[in-house]
Formats: structure tokens, sequence, C-alpha cells
């Protein structure tokens, strides 16, 4: 059984996307970051970097003590090699899924999710800050639609490369990103998209969404005002504190 720390993000949607291709037990642990869940002491035990998703494998391969994991590549790397699952076995094609994977882990997510910010949730629009993480994501864009043109997936076959980049294509609109001008992505998109364990695993997360957005200036902090004093503390920041 693997319980797993969630929240219907991005990143949270590699791993229920992960866990139902596979047909593996899970639980759900809801972690509601909009009010700074994140911060629980408890849950900081498990996820270092208060952030989710986060799981713990109550069963891993050596038969000891449970094995908590955060940061979503190390989970999706970590089911794929326990399950053998989703990740090749030779030399290569490994090879190919750990940089597409890395890639993801180290560029798309993170300009994706400054996108989104300065876009989105930024009090203040700033023209060049929007700018640059919306040209950086087209770049990106462009990167993986050159990858799939002569390939239907990132890798050759579906692997947790591809479940790691789709989830951040999902909101390609908020990113100012036109799908139509990236047509093999366009067509890889939508058939992840069609895949029944993409329509469930997003099923589950729309049970857990509550309300769209950052609604309130205290979930503004407690999303985007954090700093070391926070993660001493145990606690978010809020107005008073």
């Amino acid at each position: 059984m693997i319980d797993l720390h969630y929240w219907p993000t991005p990143n949270g949607h590699k791993i229920t996307l992960f866990l139902e291709e596979t047909g593996i037990p899970y639980r759900i642990v809801p972690v509601n970051i909009g009010k700074g869940e994140q911060f629980d002491p408890e849950y900081l035990k498990i996820a270092p970097n208060n952030r989710m998703p986060a799981i713990v494998d109550q069963a891993p391969a050596d038969g000891g003590a449970p094995i908590s994991l955060f940061e979503s590549g190390a989970i999706l790397l970590y089911l794929a090699e326990k399950h053998g699952r989703f990740i090749p076995a030779d030399i290569r094609g490994r090879a190919e899924v750990l940089q597409w994977l890395f890639w993801q882990m180290g560029g798309l997510g993170p300009m994706a999710g400054q996108n989104h910010h300065f876009r989105v949730y930024a009090p203040e629009k700033l023209p060049y800050a929007i700018d640059r993480y919306v040209n950086e994501t087209n770049r990106l864009y462009g990167v993986l639609n050159k990858r799939l043109a002569d390939r239907e997936f990132v890798a050759g076959d579906y692997s947790i490369a591809d479940m790691a980049a789709y989830p951040w294509i999902v909101p390609h609109e908020n990113q100012g990103q036109d799908l139509n001008d990236f047509p093999h992505l366009k067509r890889w998109f939508e058939a992840i998209a069609a895949r029944p364990a993409t329509v469930r695993a997003y099923a589950i997360g729309e049970q857990f969404r509550t309300t769209p957005g950052v609604q309130s200036e205290e979930q503004r902090r407690i999303l985007f005002g954090q700093t070391a004093a926070s993660l001493d503390q145990g606690k978010p920041a809020t107005a008073g504190n």
C-alpha cells in the first residue's frame, strides 16, 4: 500500500497517473496547500521541503520499515523501478527516459510554474517577468514538439517521462500557449488525455479541488510568501507572524 500525500496540482497529478496506470493499491492523504497543511510538523517528517506530493511505501521491496519520499520525479522513478513498469530495463532506453524526466523537473515544471505565477497569481503584472517565462515556456514546448515529431511518446513507449510532462501541458492556456502551434505535441497530448488511467487520475483530482486559484491574501502568503523561518516554526507565515 502506498500512502500518497496529495493535492491536485501538476506535480500531484504525476503520481496518480502512475498509480492509476499500474493499479497499485494506494490511499490518498489530502494536503490542502491553500490552508498551509504542507507545513504540518508531521508532514515535514516525510517532506522536508514542505511541498507535495510525497509518498510513504508501507511495503518496500526489502521488507523493511516504510520508505518515505518527496519530489515528484524521485517518486516516479522509485515506483517505476520497484514495479518494473514505465521505465525500460535496458541501459539505453533507461537513459532516454531519465534525461527527459530530468528535463521536465529542471525545465518545463519550474519555467511553467513561474509562468503561472506572473501571469495569473502575481498581484502586480510585470511585463518583463511575464514575457520572460511565457517565451521560455514556448521554447520548451518547441523542444518537446520537435522530440515528438518521429515518435509516439517522449522516450519511445509510454513512460514516467510522459507522466511527468503531461500535467504541465494541461494548463497550456494559462501559460499563454496554443497547442495548434505544436502539432506533434498536440497529438501526444490528446493521446495521453484519452488514456483511461489519465481520465481516472484527473477525476480523482476533482474530488479534492475546492475553489479555483488564490482566493485571499492569506492564501497568497501561504503559497508564495514563505521563508526559512516558516520551516523552523513548523507553520506557514500568515498576517500575524
